[in-house]
């Protein structure tokens, strides 16, 4: 493993300048990847502050590997909780259909975080690292000057639409909602509580705290990007009729937002000249596989070595867009098939719950075995 959190210089990143658009989780983890190299890094964030409210995060092994090799594993361990499971249920009968153990993962463990939290580690890493932050600061016609300009945007990102053009996202028919209530003593466990048309993911943050995700079903359009405020009410609404232990749970929900699911396809072009995009700029991903902050991580890296690497823009560029997207293309193949699995109803969701149980109790070590491809890369090897 290459050490960034040890090498502060000697290489092609050595004073190179690097600008990166967009002060989110990818963004910082690309602006810390690169400082780490002796890069003189600025990020440009359009917001007041760098700041996430309200929601959870799980960073899985294979994004935990990169914070790791930046350094960052004593804040990881200070800031979240260590998962021990996933339990996929019923939410219907409010039964488990299974358990997944994840306590037998090679390398880092599998951790639940407030994104609050996680920013705030990036972010104070990041100035330790001599980043500079810059907020309030809209790019738009005018890019900043810099040997690299790094597009960490977004969903929304103006970068990948200077490489691309702009695309023609769909709606997939689901929208979701997210919250965080009180819960304290919640076990270290990821829930996906699944019914007919909907399903709703639930797991700890620290702090005595549960996060919410629920997602529906329906044609009912909603706005893309999920700071919209929503009516608790029609959150309940939605999942009424299942089991009393998830109502219970959504019963408590009082502030909420809710935001549309919008599919879009992975960006042909990331990089032209000195610009390379990263994260949901290049590779926006529905939140089912719990990988959009994972595998922007990964970029992070892939990119901050590949520049190390190759030096040449020209070179290291290219190479960085072919390690990365027949991954994450894979990545999001996978959460949009669990999109469908989480919503079967009818003889097909008995079927497959009834396999579930199977795989649990005949081998409970496959779920991992099934996930090594995701949760066992290791970017930084």
């Amino acid at each position: 493993m290459t050490d960034l959190a040890k090498n502060t210089g000697g290489g092609p990143n050595t004073g190179r300048r690097v600008c990166v658009v967009g002060g989110g989780l990818g963004g910082l983890a690309a602006a810390l990847a690169f400082a780490r190299q002796g890069a003189v890094v600025q990020v440009f964030e359009q917001a007041p502050r760098i700041a996430e409210v309200g929601a959870g995060i799980q960073v899985t092994p294979n994004g935990a590997r990169v914070l790791s090799a930046l350094g960052l594993d004593g804040p990881m361990a200070a800031h979240s909780i260590v998962a021990k499971a996933v339990e996929p249920m019923d939410a219907v009968s409010g039964r488990p259909v299974t358990r997944f153990d994840l306590t037998g993962l090679d390398g880092p463990p599998y951790r639940f975080f407030h994104r609050a939290a996680l920013i705030s580690l990036l972010m104070e890493a990041c100035v330790a690292a001599g980043v500079e932050i810059h907020t309030d600061a809209r790019i738009d016609a005018a890019l900043p000057e810099g040997d690299l300009i790094v597009g960490a945007d977004g969903i929304n990102s103006q970068l990948r639409v200077r490489l691309n053009g702009a695309d023609d996202p769909f709606f997939t028919g689901q929208v979701a909602w997210r919250a965080v209530v009180n819960m304290a003593d919640a076990d270290p466990v990821a829930r996906i509580w699944m019914a007919p048309g909907r399903h709703v993911v639930t797991y700890p943050l620290t702090g005595g705290r549960l996060n919410i995700v629920a997602v529906q079903a329906r044609q009912q359009w909603a706005a893309e990007g999920w700071n919209h405020d929503d009516d608790a009410g029609n959150l309940r609404q939605a999942f009424r009729g299942l089991s009393g232990r998830l109502r219970g749970i959504l019963d408590q929900v009082e502030d909420l937002r809710l935001w549309g699911l919008f599919r879009h396809p992975v960006a042909q072009v990331w990089y032209q000249d000195n610009i390379a995009i990263l994260g949901d700029a290049a590779h926006p991903t529905l939140p089912f596989l719990a990988q959009g902050a994972n595998l922007a991580f990964e970029d992070a890296w892939a990119l901050a070595a590949n520049c190390a690497a190759h030096g040449d823009l020209a070179v290291a560029l290219p190479a960085y867009q072919a390690q990365r997207r027949a991954r994450v293309q894979r990545a999001i193949s996978a959460a949009n098939a669990n999109a469908r699995n989480y919503h079967l109803s009818g003889l097909q969701r008995r079927v497959a719950h009834l396999g579930l149980r199977g795989l649990g109790a005949v081998a409970p070590n496959a779920f991992l075995g099934r996930m090594d491809w995701l949760y066992g890369h290791d970017v930084t090897a």
